[in-house]
């Protein structure tokens, strides 16, 4: 195999446009690129969680849901290349299924945070929700077919990295912050 990036500055998009697959240049802010672009995100996002855990089982199913979001921003570009199966989504549901049995349940919303990883997760969370907004935003935006399994993995993957934040704070023996609904007068004064 060749070198794909034998030269990393082109100059092309220096007036604010690019182009997908077809090389048709379209303006940097379309919806499609914007998407391309929260893929791209959430999928560094998740390098930074593997770059603080320790956890090699985690780690490793991470690049792997990372190597899924590659072939997802491929495909946002490229329509004719899917690589992504009801397998992928499947696999998130059982790994989601197999922490939950060992976290004590949920009665309450949490606050975002906790461990390092756990914080790092829910950040990815959050960067997930955005993604599927934006594919979404792209479906109705567009009249070209979609694929929708993309829309279920993204929607598993912000489940995915919710539970492993609780899981991590469960490893890293570090309590989860319950959300108040409400507050006494005395803690608004120290607000």
């Amino acid at each position: 195999m060749g070198h794909r990036l034998s030269k990393i500055y082109t100059k092309t998009g220096d007036k604010g446009t690019t182009a997908l697959s077809d090389n048709i240049r379209i303006d940097k802010c379309e919806p499609i690129i914007e998407t391309i672009g929260q893929i791209d995100e959430l999928n560094a996002a998740i390098g930074v969680i593997v770059a603080f855990s320790s956890n090699l089982d985690i780690n490793n199913q991470l690049q792997n849901i990372q190597h899924h979001l590659f072939n997802i921003g491929g495909e946002l570009s490229f329509p004719q290349f899917s690589q992504l199966t009801d397998h992928a989504v499947t696999a998130l549901e059982i790994q989601i299924d197999h922490w939950n049995e060992s976290l004590p349940p949920l009665k309450e919303f949490i606050l975002p945070g906790g461990s390092q990883c756990a914080a790092l997760s829910h950040q990815a969370r959050t960067i997930a929700r955005k993604a599927e907004r934006h594919y979404v935003a792209l479906i109705q935006d567009q009249t070209k077919a979609h694929n929708l399994l993309i829309l279920s993995f993204l929607n598993r993957l912000s489940d995915y990295l919710f539970v492993l934040a609780r899981f991590f704070n469960q490893l890293d023996q570090h309590d989860e912050v319950l959300w108040k609904s409400h507050r006494s007068d005395k803690t608004q004064e120290k607000l």
